[in-house]
């Protein structure tokens, strides 16, 4: 699994929920993995790709075209709507994206802005649970089997 956190301007969320599609499918093909399962809080953006509907703005619209055209390279492809509140994760990594274009710092308090701590813990379907202590917001993490 990869994850990607990268300024991109002055831009719409829609823009923004476009690229993260596009930086998904690039991922997925250049590293040969012919299915994808997209998870996405922007309802307009998993419409437009499932054809619900349709892509009115001259801004979107080449990017749309692009995804279609990465997703037909794929063997499989699922698209799929959450609210925003089960798509935190990827919310802090578009506000880390932002802090750092706009040359904002994370608060001097902020554990992600210092040497990070090991913490165990285990995954159990799908979900990260940690044997002891918490995570503070902002902080995120890359699980690591251990062998």
């Amino acid at each position: 699994m990869a994850e990607l956190s990268e300024y991109l301007g002055k831009k719409t969320n829609n823009f923004a929920e476009y690229s993260g599609l596009l930086a998904a499918l690039d991922y997925a093909l250049a590293h040969g993995h012919s299915h994808l399962k997209a998870v996405a809080d922007s309802e307009l953006l998993v419409k437009q790709i499932k054809g619900q509907y349709r892509v009115n703005s001259p801004e979107l619209r080449p990017l749309y075209e692009e995804a279609r055209r990465r997703i037909a390279q794929l063997e499989g492809f699922q698209i799929q709507h959450v609210l925003r509140e089960k798509n935190r994760h990827a919310d802090r990594l578009a506000n880390l994206a932002m802090d750092k274009g706009t040359g904002r710092s994370l608060p001097s308090g902020n554990a992600a802005a210092s040497k990070p701590e090991a913490l165990r813990g285990f995954v159990k379907g799908g979900v990260i649970h940690l044997i002891e202590g918490e995570l503070p917001d902002g902080v995120f993490v890359k699980v690591v089997r251990e062998g």
